[in-house]
């Protein structure tokens, strides 16, 4: 059973394990997905005696807002104030965080929000940097990014909302490069998609990052920081599938001078979007790795 903390906004559920005394890591998922993504990288991260704590977040699982005339904000920025907040209600101190795809852009947020309380920071599948409407995509990144455009239009917005099953399943037998999930796995996660927020959030963030939508205005002084993207001073390190389908190996490249602290990138051979899962045990060593630095 999930545990769960109230924030100003959320009633966020979450899960906790590893040994009662371990360094508290912070693992955020992404989209479409949910928090058994990292189900096969927490053994290693408790045998190096890390106690780990894994969120749903805001529009998934038994997340839920605590008031029903909540704007329902997909923002970035949004994801990035959760966690700060998730982190301060649980009274975790110095911790770590890591994070795919939402959750790694989340993750580079609230490093940047919560620096004197982060210690260390992994990324997987997003460069940062990579979040505001002005960036300039290649023609082959434009095409990665159908489903964005896609759900910019009523007929993408039907489909998140009416049949978002489909919708998720076609996007993991795409994404997935090692191997292909069967239904068991795809189902564990899909669950999570029938939270009633779901299909809100999702519309939101995809179209409040390319400016087919308005943000909600408590956030409109977090945007103002993130525009220019400030640099980093939390030790950081990108994990990126070499064969990513969706965000090219490209886009998290040349990325050295966003960072004042250590930074390092790296490809996971054979992995593509999801290599917390596609590739494990190679993710959780590095994972561990890098924590062991900044612990």
């Amino acid at each position: 059973m999930p545990s769960f903390v109230e924030l100003p906004l959320l009633r966020v559920a979450y899960e906790v394990t590893g040994p009662v005394d371990g360094f508290p890591v912070v693992l955020n998922h992404g989209w479409p997905d949910d928090v058994r993504t990292w189900d096969l990288v927490l053994p290693a991260l408790h045998r190096a005696g890390y106690r780990t704590y894994v969120p749903w977040l805001r529009g998934y699982g038994p997340t839920r807002f605590v008031r029903d005339d909540t704007f329902r904000s997909g923002q970035l920025v949004a994801l990035g104030q959760d966690l700060v907040e998730f982190a301060t209600a649980l009274g975790l101190g110095p911790h770590a965080l890591v994070g795919h795809d939402w959750g790694a852009r989340a993750s580079y947020i609230a490093s940047a929000l919560n620096e004197s309380q982060v210690v260390a920071c992994v990324a997987l599948s997003v460069g940062y940097g990579t979040n505001h409407p002005g960036q300039v995509l290649s023609y082959r990144q434009t095409q990665n990014y159908w489903y964005h455009w896609f759900m910019a239009t009523t007929r993408g917005e039907r489909h998140v909302r009416e049949d978002r099953r489909a919708f998720t399943r076609h996007i993991w037998n795409e994404w997935f490069v090692a191997y292909k999930p069967d239904d068991a796995e795809f189902g564990r996660t899909a669950e999570a998609f029938e939270n009633p927020d779901w299909a809100d959030i999702t519309l939101h963030s995809y179209r409040s990052r390319w400016g087919h939508a308005e943000g909600d205005p408590r956030y409109a002084e977090l945007e103002a920081r993130f525009n220019p993207v400030p640099k980093q001073r939390v030790p950081t390190l990108t994990l990126h599938g070499a064969l990513d389908p969706v965000n090219s190996p490209h886009m998290s490249e040349g990325k050295e001078a966003y960072f004042i602290s250590p930074y390092e990138r790296r490809l996971i051979d054979g992995a593509g979007h999801f290599p917390q899962r596609e590739r494990h045990a190679e993710v959780a060593s590095q994972i561990v790795d890098w924590l062991g630095r900044y612990r």
